[in-house]
């Protein structure tokens, strides 16, 4: 049975509009306009990625049909209609990946995590698991791995990103992400300066050595079936023969 939709909290939908920014593709006009993000996909508002017979509009071959599909722009309160349509779909993906019982504040931080690095990337995550266990402290503490991105080829924590992943971890807990979202994270010496638009963060190190365990496993499963011995049919049994007249 299909895990019931549930509504997502207004505390997660403040957080990703805190974290998302909404960038003005063209700010000589009166509304917000269409802008390439750091994936080079064509976006709107906060986050919206513009598709286009159910294919995402990328890069420089994409920018006038992204303009076309929004002539003229879109309003903040269309840009916020945007916004909670993308996350119905989200949240539903959660409920599925979901197999313990969360709060509403749990629930709009993982909601909030899951817009940021996809649905797959949080179903291979080691803070799902740890949260599936049972071990609601130990995921808490996964949320702070999914800071590091590159900029220019770097793999690096960006301030950015560690600010968002620590005022989601405050959510999940039920503590005052404000507070946590209000503080600079430390940045080192020689960090690129933080980026108007995030890049999307890099799955932990530990997370892909889990992955690249499994996706080794699952051939060998595959394997073993296939080069396991066939089953002899069974022998039909005889039937009886007819007694002599």
């Amino acid at each position: 049975m299909p895990a019931p939709l549930r509504d997502v909290p207004q505390q997660a939908v403040d957080l990703i509009k805190a974290f998302e920014g909404i960038p003005d593709g063209d700010p000589s006009t009166v509304n917000i306009d269409a802008y390439l993000c750091p994936a080079n996909v064509w976006t709107i508002g906060w986050g919206h990625a513009i598709v286009d017979g159910g294919v995402q509009l990328k890069g420089a071959a994409g920018k006038a049909r992204a303009r076309a599909l929004y002539p003229g722009g879109i309003t903040r309160e269309q840009a916020e209609a945007l916004l909670r349509g993308d996350l119905v779909p989200r949240a539903a993906q959660l409920s599925r990946l979901l197999k313990v019982a969360v709060d509403d504040a749990g629930f709009g931080a993982l909601i909030s995590l899951l817009f940021n690095i996809g649905a797959a990337n949080l179903a291979a995550s080691t803070l799902l698991r740890k949260l599936n266990a049972g071990d609601r402290l130990g995921a808490a503490e996964q949320f702070v791995a999914w800071d590091k991105a590159r900029v220019d080829g770097v793999l690096q924590a960006l301030p950015g990103l560690t600010r968002r992943r620590r005022a989601e971890r405050a959510m999940f807990l039920g503590q005052d992400w404000r507070a946590e979202a209000a503080v600079p994270a430390r940045r080192s010496r020689g960090a690129a300066a933080v980026p108007a638009v995030l890049p999307v963060p890099v799955m932990p190190a530990e997370d892909r050595a889990a992955a690249r365990k499994a996706a080794r496993k699952t051939p060998a499963r595959k394997a073993e079936k296939a080069t396991a011995a066939p089953k002899a049919p069974a022998r039909k049994a005889a039937s009886p023969r007819s007694p002599r007249r």
